[in-house]
């Protein structure tokens, strides 16, 4: 699979006689291998959260997890909860152990009746992996939030710093 951002360039509808046709332009691309039909996907271009950011989540994840004594998954989950991205979703009640199953966390809300059926509301938290640059930076600075309610000094050098002003 190959992966690149660019732009549409041209794009033609078609008619009944063509096929609609789009030319793409591509900051970098290899196109060795791609050969015959091609299953393409387009998309809106979102910049992809950094390993930089994570690697900062997760130490102050760490640093809060030594400070109230908890594990750091745990802590990862609250700060999910807190200021993370989640989602609503209904299901059947036999439907809930497999929708545990696919979210990174998940609360099982109420009960509900949906044209005479009994549904399960669930609320659906997104692993931190899924989310892009905005979505991540708002969960640090909520994680940020946390050390300095908790007095714990938050471990930022001169370029973690400029990465988190450039969210």
């Amino acid at each position: 699979m190959i992966e690149a951002k660019g732009r549409i360039i041209d794009f033609s509808k078609g008619n009944r006689f063509r096929k609609p046709q789009a030319t793409f332009e591509f900051d970098s691309f290899d196109a060795a291998g791609l050969e015959g039909d091609l299953r393409i996907k387009v998309k809106p271009w979102k910049e992809s959260r950094s390993d930089r950011a994570n690697k900062f989540m997760w130490a102050c994840i760490g640093e809060i997890a030594q400070k109230v004594r908890a594990d750091k998954w745990d802590v990862y989950l609250t700060m999910l909860k807190r200021y993370g991205k989640f989602t609503y979703i209904c299901v059947r009640p036999e439907a809930v152990e497999a929708l545990k199953k696919q979210w990174r966390e998940c609360e099982v809300l109420n009960e509900i009746d949906i044209n005479g059926d009994k549904a399960i509301q669930v609320l659906c938290y997104y692993g931190s992996h899924l989310y892009d640059t905005e979505e991540m930076a708002a969960l640090i600075d909520g994680i940020i939030t946390e050390m300095k309610n908790l007095q714990i000094p938050v471990p930022l050098d001169e370029k973690m710093r400029a990465l988190c002003k450039a969210y």
